[in-house]
């Protein structure tokens, strides 16, 4: 048998796979991919002859059935998958039939659409003394989610919040929010498709008018909600800085300045 590889196709954007992702697309000789999530233009990277086909219509006993007999018959085989596989992508629940037909498993990390969605909008997810924890969740769907879990009790911590799955439920993240304590005009990101070439679009609201933004602009699928207290900061004069590149701080790699010195 050969191996199977869950390459994480990064956001959208082509280049934004890893340079393993790439390197294992031009050696496989079958991909399933999923195509009602990965931008078609990361299949650039496969080589002539290699077998292609979409997941999107398929179910988990099809997928798992597909990269099996692929794997009975290449030497290597990608199942790649949106942003990074080790989020939202039913990894195991797929590993763990190939592992018992014998197939071996590898992952390639990818580019999530998180970090994607705060890069396409130019924002930060931490900044000092404000917020230094980043979750990444979603709202309850046809999975639902564990009970100790719920965006409500999420969002009681203030940290930065990217939640995935719920652009078409906005009005309950914006209740969920509300509810655990934020403001008005608790600044919102939405991105949608983030890097995806000649779709992307990035919006910007308040707690108070994002649900309305969002369907004025009609983004209804594939979009990245960022709720942080650190958005807008490179705007903020009087935010505060890491400590790492004080003059006055010392470290492994560099002794602390002359206190006298102009360090503004």
């Amino acid at each position: 048998m050969g191996q199977v590889w869950f390459v994480g196709a990064g956001p959208g954007a082509a280049d934004l796979i890893t340079v393993r992702g790439a390197r294992l697309l031009g050696e496989a000789g079958a991909v399933l991919y999923a195509g009602s999530l990965v931008s078609r233009s990361v299949l650039e990277w496969t080589r002539e002859g290699c077998e292609i086909a979409d997941s999107a219509g398929m179910h988990l006993r099809e997928i798992t059935t597909w990269l099996t007999t692929r794997a009975a018959r290449h030497a290597s085989v990608v199942r790649l998958q949106t942003g990074d596989p080790t989020l939202y992508g039913a990894l195991a629940e797929m590993a763990r039939p190939l592992e018992r037909a014998g197939v071996t498993i590898g992952i390639v990390p990818g580019v999530s659409s998180a970090m994607a969605a705060a890069a396409a909008a130019g924002e930060t997810l931490t900044l000092p003394e404000v917020t230094q924890t980043v979750i990444l969740t979603r709202l309850a769907g046809r999975t639902p989610m564990p009970v100790r879990e719920t965006l409500v009790s999420l969002a009681a911590h203030h940290c930065s919040l990217c939640i995935f799955l719920s652009i078409a439920r906005i009005d309950d993240v914006v209740t969920a929010l509300r509810t655990a304590g934020w403001s008005s005009a608790a600044p919102i990101v939405v991105v949608e498709k983030a890097t995806w070439p000649g779709a992307e679009r990035v919006l910007r609201g308040s707690l108070e008018d994002i649900a309305a933004r969002c369907a004025s602009a009609g983004l209804r699928r594939q979009a990245m909600i960022l709720a942080s207290p650190a958005l807008g900061a490179r705007h903020r004069e009087e935010a505060e800085v890491s400590r790492l590149y004080d003059l006055h701080f010392s470290h492994g790699f560099r002794p602390a300045g002359d206190p006298s010195a102009d360090d503004s």
